[in-house]
């Protein structure tokens, strides 16, 4: 039984406790707009104890916040801008990836859009990245709002009726009369409050996310992207599989060889290879195509990662290429590498480098992960910690990959939620946070209403002509 099965079992009974919990409990349920609520005062004594006994070092975060949240806001209305443009410019790229224009917040999201660059979401994650986000997000509203002498009503959490009761809210609740007396800086602290503890929230576990990769995984070899190839001009090729040609274009080309088969092609002095399904990929060819060089790795279908050379553990590029410098073109070498859970063992015999003489060659190419976007930098790389080309392996097996991916999701969540909440858009802080910068500004309450109201509906717009394109890729 994977744990997929686990996890769907899990939210079974998840959803049935909830249920029941709030039937028991119902008196207590209101409903106040699309949400149900129920209010509690648990935690309530600690959010007061905090904001009464922390008030100067709070006074001082609040600048902290106040500035974080405007960083937050220009970022957030940034990536909007860069959605909308990538949707308008690149429509293509949406309708070959279907990726919805949300972050990932829903279990299972990504692995039903195949987004690949994502590690699973499972609803585990989910409901326990929900409880840290939520609970320091909503009690750092609470704890900055006790500070500046705003009453905190009570705590408690809510949920969408139309939805299962899994999609839980948490909130803190404060006294709005209170708080709208208070002047424009306590209340721009409170209401950053929450996206400041997300910030750190996601800081606090990035750092553990280093070091329980330093800890957990450990280095098992070298995993190459490609086999050597070369870039080659169409009208140089004078052979394939033996038969000469002149002239050759490139359908010319693609006719000449045989599916299935890797064919063997002379251009100039050299010898490459190539498959008719590589060719393919390559459809916009008119005068150049890329070939694999003939090569030993490619010529031995070497796949898998490098783990041993004549017996030496490989465990990055530059003991790679110490070891096979150890000999010279024309020496036989064992190769042994890991494909999953099986073990390779290779006889391959070095050539000489193309492009230095006298020195071995196996024929194996890295791509520049540099260009990695972010979000697989931070998962799949850590590019500032793992080594380019290095494959890494689990110490304690699916529990270190359990672990890894719930503390890689608190992270890219705190952030994604700390940027959406500071959209200025009416239904977030964001929105207030958006109004009273630009009251601060123009001194003219009319104004901030209006800019506020406008701002709130372009984003709203925005939103969902992006969801109707995204929509509409699955039948373009």
């Amino acid at each position: 039984m994977n744990f997929m099965v686990y996890d769907l079992i899990f939210l079974v009974v998840f959803a049935i406790a909830i249920a029941i919990f709030l039937y028991s409990r119902r008196k207590g349920v209101k409903k106040e707009g699309m949400l149900l609520l129920y209010r509690t005062q648990v935690g309530i004594k600690l959010i007061n104890y905090a904001g009464k006994k922390y008030k100067k070092i709070l006074y001082a975060l609040s600048y902290i916040s106040i500035f974080i949240g405007y960083l937050l806001m220009v970022g957030a209305v940034y990536l909007v801008g860069r959605i909308v443009y990538l949707y308008v410019a690149f429509p293509q790229v949406v309708k070959a990836m279907k990726i919805p224009p949300i972050m990932p917040l829903i279990p299972y999201l990504p692995s039903m859009f195949k987004l690949n660059f994502l590690p699973p979401f499972y609803f585990t994650y989910w409901i326990i990245v929900l409880a840290i986000i939520a609970i320091t997000h909503e009690f750092s509203h609470g704890i900055f709002g006790k500070r500046f002498g705003i009453r905190i009503k009570s705590t408690g959490f809510g949920f969408f009726p139309f939805f299962l009761p899994v999609f839980l809210a948490a909130f803190v609740e404060q006294d709005d009369k209170q708080m709208a007396k208070k002047d424009k800086f306590s209340q721009m602290a409170m209401l950053s409050a929450g996206t400041f503890a997300n910030v750190l929230t996601a800081i606090f576990f990035f750092v553990i996310l280093l070091g329980l990769f330093s800890v957990a995984f450990m280095p098992i070899g070298v995993e190459f992207d490609t086999y050597a190839y070369s870039i080659v001009s169409i009208g140089d090729i004078s052979s394939i599989n033996g038969g000469n040609f002149t002239n050759l274009s490139y359908e010319n080309m693609l006719d000449s060889l045989k599916e299935n088969e890797t064919s063997r092609i002379i251009a100039g002095n050299a010898s490459y290879l190539a498959t008719k399904d590589f060719l393919k990929q390559q459809k916009d060819a008119s005068r150049y195509v890329i070939l694999y060089d003939d090569a030993p790795a490619i010529n031995a279908n070497l796949t898998g990662v490098i783990t041993e050379i004549d017996g030496v553990p490989i465990k990055n590029k530059e003991s790679l290429s110490e070891e096979l410098l150890q000999h010279s073109p024309g020496d036989k070498v064992g190769i042994k590498t890991k494909t999953g859970e099986e073990s390779l063992s290779y006889e391959i015999i070095l050539s000489e480098n193309p492009n230095n003489n006298n020195t071995p060659w196996l024929g194996i190419g890295f791509y520049d992960n540099q260009k990695t976007g972010m979000i697989s930098k931070t998962y799949l790389a850590l590019s500032y910690f793992k080594e380019d080309g290095v494959k890494y392996e689990p110490k304690f097996g699916g529990i270190t990959i359990f672990i890894y991916n719930l503390v890689w999701w608190i992270v890219l969540i705190s952030i994604s939620v700390a940027l959406v909440n500071m959209l200025p858009v009416g239904i977030f802080d964001g929105g207030r946070f958006f109004y009273l910068t630009i009251l601060a500004i123009t001194k003219k309450e009319k104004i901030a209403k209006n800019v506020f109201s406008f701002m709130t509906y372009l984003f709203l717009i925005v939103l969902l002509v992006l969801m109707i394109i995204w929509g509409y890729s699955f039948f373009a």
